[in-house]
């Protein structure tokens, strides 16, 4: 369905219909009387947000107020609108209470974490038979899976590209621990079906993968049509171009809800340690038996983990990648205690009052 061939200024029912509404947002929303409706997030265009309004769509921007508190709608939040008839026009006032938030880490410098969606209830990591299929990738996704507070599904597309999808399978769950892994073709719809209990009526699900894993495709198939635009991978090394440029929001025919992200390779991780734990949860584990309780796993005498790594229990690469994702953890947590001491600095700096300032403040007494 295309959001924007639907009227620019919908009839509001008194019954909200929007997918995902629930009690505890009514209840949060009650405090709005007047000209004030809920929405949910569709997509952003740079100033612009498209929201849906119960059973149709409409463009708005946010007002000055929330602009000023920094907190930007995302695809996925739930937001009070003030609907202003005589100007034909709504506009975001306020954001809703958020449920889960799926971020990232800042790149660069930066100490701030990004919100990219809310309010998702499952998140589909999709990779894909062949090339793609990047167990240490797989990690850091399931990280930031778990942080977010959403369920993970591992969605291992294009199985039909290879002849031991069963070996595949197998492969993840080496890493996956309980998280489901389906096998399916997209493109064919075998094994979608072993999807349709995540997004029923009401339910939230994002995709989460890199470029080239049919991701869009897969959307296409929920929606049995062609909603979005797909292309080839490359031949020379299975990469994708990048289709979804935009994060969108779409409503799928039995009332469930699906967000499409674009293709994201590597996604820093911010302060993602309880995820990490869950991520790692047999490395976790093992290590209570060692001998020091702030063991690091590198050289330590008595290390339960390294044993278990000698032993075959647990894969080399597999504890790299820990060590590798556990001091990615550590920087980013440096960076946010460093821009939160540079934030308090700038608070206190602005408190503070100039000797010019005193001398005049003394000579008006």
């Amino acid at each position: 369905m295309d959001w924007h061939t639907l009227p620019e200024t919908p009839a509001y029912a008194d019954k909200i219909t929007i997918p995902g509404w629930d009690e505890e947002l009514g209840s949060a929303f009650s405090v709005y009387k007047g000209p004030y409706i809920p929405g949910r997030v569709i997509s952003r265009h740079k100033t612009m947000w498209d929201v849906l309004v119960s059973d149709n769509a409409i463009k708005a921007g946010i007002s000055g107020a929330l602009s000023r508190t920094g907190k930007q709608p995302v695809v996925g939040d739930f937001v009070v609108l003030l609907k202003q008839a005589e100007l034909n026009s709504h506009t975001i006032v306020n954001v809703l209470p958020r449920k889960t938030c799926l971020s990232r880490g800042s790149a660069g410098n930066g100490s701030e974490e990004q919100v990219i969606a809310a309010n998702i209830d499952t998140i589909f990591i999709v990779t894909s038979a062949g090339k793609d299929l990047n167990l240490r990738r797989l990690e850091r996704y399931l990280t930031v899976v778990y942080s977010s507070g959403a369920k993970p599904v591992i969605v291992l597309n294009k199985a039909d590209l290879t002849d031991r999808p069963a070996e595949a399978i197998d492969i993840i769950r080496s890493i996956a621990s309980d998280v489901p892994v389906v096998a399916v073709s997209a493109l064919s719809k075998d094994g979608i079906e072993e999807l349709e209990p995540y997004i029923g009526p009401g339910s939230t699900v994002a995709l989460m993968g890199s470029s080239g894993v049919g991701k869009s495709t897969l959307i296409n198939a929920f929606l049995n049509g062609s909603v979005q635009l797909t292309q080839s991978v490359r031949e020379d090394d299975e990469k994708g171009r990048h289709t979804t440029t935009v994060r969108q929001l779409f409503v799928l025919p039995g009332g469930g809800v699906i967000i499409d992200n674009p293709g994201i390779r590597e996604i820093q991780l911010g302060d993602y340690s309880d995820g990490f734990e869950k991520t790692f949860s047999d490395i976790i584990q093992v290590a209570h038996n060692c001998h020091f309780k702030d063991c690091t796993h590198q050289q330590e005498p008595g290390c339960a983990v390294i044993k278990a790594v000698a032993e075959g229990f647990i894969a080399g690469e597999r504890l790299e990648s820990y060590h590798a994702l556990n001091a990615e953890l550590a920087f980013q947590s440096e960076k946010a205690d460093i821009g939160l001491k540079r934030l308090e600095k700038k608070k206190h700096k602005g408190m503070q009052v100039s000797p010019r300032e005193y001398r005049e403040y003394k000579e008006r007494r």
